[in-house]
């Protein structure tokens, strides 16, 4: 085909200037005037991205500072409400009788009354811990006495809230308990009796939960030293914003506060000091350090310093992204008017190029009537496929009705052989009967006969139910909660192939599951008895199709074991919690690597023409899936072929039933 357009100039594109005299050359003072003019526009754009990045900036840290302050108003309130709530507990526990009592006279019928008092008061104040210091600065009662960690009979002379009260006033202290190894805020009042103090009653509060308060944010809180005691960044804990002078950490270690804590300063770069006792800081070495805006409020009593840290990166991101706005806003203004004038001096160039294309014009018509020739020459032949298509489908069609009937007739001789199959055993077992009957009524033995035509009718009862089961084989629908006794099963099925066993090394094994896993004594694997019914070895599935199922294999068994001397087929039974599994082993040649896969396909068979349809394995491992179990197959370690059936086990006891076929046996 041609293509659908072309060049007027013959295939070959015009040049830019085909009707034009060269483009003038610019000449220096034109050329100086546009680097004026794109130094001018580069300035502009610095200008303009360094206002909007200030202001924005200074809009984001003016809008920290407003949410730092009301955060940190709040944290505040917070923890001085808390604190403020048991400020007056230690009062009232220093004008207790009981206090007093024990301080002035510490027998062990006094101690064991403020134990026990301490530790109701305790409980019902929800401090974490309340004690009575004596005036030696040994604790003789607390609310903790029953537990490992009590502070009883602890020294308390190094700490400061001690000392504060047996000088008269209330000792406020945060630090680390020497014996708990846990921080509080210790609140302390003088005991006093008659004037005189007596001891000191102190209440410890835990203030670990302050740290979750408001933990989007870091929040510290430091001591009157400038000790962090209090973060929601652990790492933080323990820290210094500043380095202590020598006399200061010395105090601080005498008394214990941190429990011998290393105290190291954070490290802390102060970049900018804002209005308002605000900081911009980094917290970490490098240039990669998170920086914050730090905003301090103190608080009254106690001496403690409230700090927020408000991350700055939102705030410089913010500037960056309207800094990038501006950039791109001016950008387009400039692209904008740049191209408004190339616009104009494009249309210029199209009333040029007019007479370029009237020419153009004229020989694409040309090139347009040579494509709707060619379009027309396609457009006929995609008609004629299109018609060869459709006859195609319509063979197709036909071939798929015919491959449709052919599955029918393919399914309906699939259902007859596998009635034929499942009838032959039932019929031989029948022929057996009927000559053992014939036999027994010429040597007058009326019972024996009488006990075998109950068996001849119970095989014909079931060769009517094998007729019934073609509507539940050909539907595949799920048999109902039939529960079928596997003992009984077993002896119908050894009494049908009664006479094929004749010679045969049969073996049947019990083992329990349970009784293994817990190690019985004695051993869980036993041999099983035919002749005892086994009321707990109940399968859900019905006893017609167990049978079926158990004369596949059993069948399968003798024929694959037909050549051995001797021949010994091993029926293992194992009861487990919710399976029961069966198991036949035979000592025949196995199965072959290539067969294995194919075991459970219908009509697969490695028999010889007329000694087998090659449907028994697959239709029991069908039953097998319609009661809720599986059929497998593998090889013995040493020879011989393993058919195992799992079925659910169904815990019911069930009263043994007297069996027409074994009635005689």
């Amino acid at each position: 085909m041609k293509p659908a357009f072309a060049c007027p100039s013959g295939g070959k594109p015009l040049p830019l200037y085909a009707t034009m005299s060269d483009p003038p050359r610019l000449d220096n003072a034109t050329v100086t005037r546009r680097l004026l003019i794109l130094f001018a526009l580069v300035a502009g754009l610095a200008a303009a991205c360094w206002i909007t990045y200030s202001l924005a900036w200074k809009s984001g840290v003016d809008t920290l500072r407003r949410n730092a302050a009301v955060r940190a108003e709040r944290t505040a309130s917070t923890l001085k409400s808390t604190l403020e709530r048991y400020e007056s507990l230690p009062y009232l526990l220093a004008e207790h009788p009981i206090v007093q009592d024990v301080l002035t006279d510490p027998n062990p019928a006094n101690v064991k009354r403020a134990n026990l008092y301490l530790e109701d008061l305790n409980r019902h104040a929800r401090a974490t811990v309340t004690y009575i210091i004596s005036l030696d600065g040994y604790c003789v009662a607390a609310s903790n006495w029953r537990g490992p960690g009590s502070f009883v009979g602890a020294s308390y002379q190094f700490r400061p809230y001690f000392v504060d009260a047996l000088n008269g006033g209330v000792g406020r202290f945060f630090g680390i308990g020497t014996i708990s190894q846990a921080p509080g805020y210790y609140i302390s009042q003088p005991v006093r009796r008659d004037g005189k103090i007596v001891g000191v009653a102190v209440v410890k509060l835990d203030l670990e939960w302050f740290q979750g308060v408001d933990a989007s944010e870091p929040l510290v809180v430091t001591d009157d030293h400038g000790v962090i005691f209090l973060s929601s960044v652990p790492a933080w804990k323990y820290h210094t914003i500043r380095p202590l002078p020598g006399q200061i950490a010395d105090s601080i270690y005498q008394a214990r506060q941190y429990a011998q804590q290393p105290i190291a300063p954070l490290p802390v770069t102060i970049e900018r000091t804002l209005e308002g006792n605000a900081q911009i800081l980094r917290v970490g070495g490098g240039r990669s350090a998170p920086r914050f805006l730090a905003s301090r409020r103190g608080m009254d009593e106690p001496d403690w310093h409230l700090i927020t840290m408000s991350p700055v990166d939102p705030v410089d991101a913010d500037a960056r992204k309207a800094t990038i706005v501006t950039a791109f806003g001016y950008v387009s203004v400039v692209l904008l008017a740049f191209y408004w004038r190339m616009r104009r001096a494009r249309v210029r160039e199209m009333m040029r190029s007019r007479a370029l294309l009237q020419k153009a014009y004229a020989e694409l018509n040309e090139r347009v009537a040579e494509r709707t020739a060619d379009l027309s020459e396609a457009n006929a032949q995609l008609h004629k496929e299109v018609a060869e298509r459709t006859r195609a489908e319509q063979e197709l069609r036909a071939a798929h009705d015919e491959l449709v009937q052919a599955s029918k007739l393919a399914a309906l001789g699939q259902m007859a052989a596998g009635i034929t199959h499942e009838l032959n055993q039932p019929l031989a077992a029948l022929r057996s009967f009927s000559d053992n009957t014939r036999v027994l009524l010429e040597r007058g033995d009326q019972a024996s006969a009488r006990e075998n035509l109950e068996a001849i009718a119970a095989l014909t009862e079931r060769m009517g139910k094998i007729t019934n089961q073609l509507k539940l084989f050909v539907g595949r629908a799920r048999p109902r909660s039939a529960r079928a006794p596997l003992v009984r099963a077993l002896r119908n099925v050894v009494a049908l192939l009664q006479k094929r066993l004749q010679g045969v090394e049969l073996e049947f094994v019990l083992t329990d599951a349970e009784a293994e896993a817990v190690g019985a004594p004695g051993g869980a694997r036993a041999p099983l008895n035919l002749a005892d019914d086994h009321p707990e070895l109940v399968a859900n599935c019905d006893d017609l199709r167990l049978e079926q199922v158990l004369i596949n294999l059993l069948g399968n068994a003798l024929d694959a074991t037909a050549g051995m001397n001797p021949p010994r087929i091993t029926i293992e039974i194992e009861a487990g919690v919710a399976n029961l599994s069966i198991a036949v082993v035979d000592n025949g040649p196995g199965i072959p690597d290539d067969v294995l896969p194919h075991l459970f396909e219908p009509f697969f068979t490695t028999k010889e023409m007329g000694h087998g349809l090659g449907l028994g394995l697959a239709i029991s491992s069908s039953i097998a899936r319609d009661c809720g179990g599986s059929l497998t197959a593998r090889n013995a370690p040493h020879g011989g072929a393993i058919f195992v059936l799992t079925l659910r086990r169904a815990r019911v006891q069930t009263s043994p039933a007297r069996d027409p076929l074994t009635a005689g046996s």
